[in-house]
């Protein structure tokens, strides 16, 4: 019972790790509120967890500030803000990049989290206390882990905006960190190629052997890896934890594996005789 008698919001708790970081936190005794588009899922988790769904578009400032002040009003405060709604962005080479989807990329992933930070700062600062959390993404460290420059330029900005956001608000006792996960089996694969809602879901587990290839921990990253360290973060446990991003990806974008290295370094001796 971590977060005990804490008030969280989770943005695109409808599936994914959004759906697991709903139930992570209810069943640390947190009462959650969790927004998405998609009501039908909405309501499911909803009655699956015990969570309050709010159907909402992270991208619209309005629905934020409902989603923020729906979640103030049942129960007096919200300790706990985790941006998670994400989508798929289109990807491809520069000069057919659509600049609309670039901007619709822009609104989910690092408009509609500030909007939310908006919404929850007054709050939090007069509570003086509080934990806001945002989902980055390996991509936004390095180049070439997304297929789409969109989701990497926005996965960047908000990784720097939770640093921003950390230096003002550190100050009133509020903390801004954000994760960022690296290769997770989660439907948002198969929504890359264009598979619908259901279908991609139900191709999570068959990537899990595909993943498990791509890091020196050999396994597939799950929805519970990047769910258990959201819990750290919006527990008492991190409160001297404030403007960092947690890399959560088994030391994929640190270097190549040893045993590849190794072939590599064979390799060129062979050149050498």
């Amino acid at each position: 019972m971590r977060l005990k008698g804490k008030v969280a919001v989770v943005t695109g708790g409808t599936s994914g790790i959004g759906r697991r970081m709903v139930e992570r936190f209810v069943e640390e005794g947190a009462t959650v509120f969790f927004s998405g588009r998609r009501a039908e899922l909405g309501i499911e988790v909803s009655r699956a967890t015990g969570a309050a769904f709010i159907e909402a578009d992270v991208a619209r400032e309005s629905d934020a500030a409902r989603t923020i002040t729906t979640a103030a009003k049942a129960n007096g405060r919200v300790d706990v803000l985790v941006n998670n709604a994400g989508g798929v962005a289109v990807g491809g080479r520069l000069e057919s990049l659509p600049l609309e989807n670039f901007d619709a990329t822009i609104a989910v992933h690092v408009r509609g989290a500030l909007a939310h930070i908006k919404h929850v700062s007054a709050l939090m600062r007069a509570q003086r206390q509080g934990s806001i959390v945002n989902i980055g993404s390996v991509a936004g460290h390095r180049a070439g882990y997304s297929s789409s420059i969109s989701y990497g330029v926005a996965k960047a900005a908000l990784i720097h905006l939770s640093r921003c956001a950390a230096m003002e608000l550190g100050e009133d006792n509020v903390r801004v960190n954000s994760i960022s996960p690296g290769g997770i089996a989660t439907g948002i694969f198969g929504k890359a190629m264009g598979l619908d809602a259901v279908a991609a879901e139900a191709s999570a587990e068959r990537m899990k052997a595909v993943l498990a290839r791509m890091q020196t921990i050999p396994r597939s990253g799950l929805p519970d890896d990047i769910a258990n360290t959201a819990v750290f973060l919006a527990s008492d446990e991190s409160t001297f934890v404030n403007g960092e991003d947690i890399v959560v990806d088994g030391g994929l974008i640190w270097g190549r594996r040893f045993s590849e290295a190794a072939a590599g370094g064979q390799a060129m001796r062979s050149l050498f005789g």
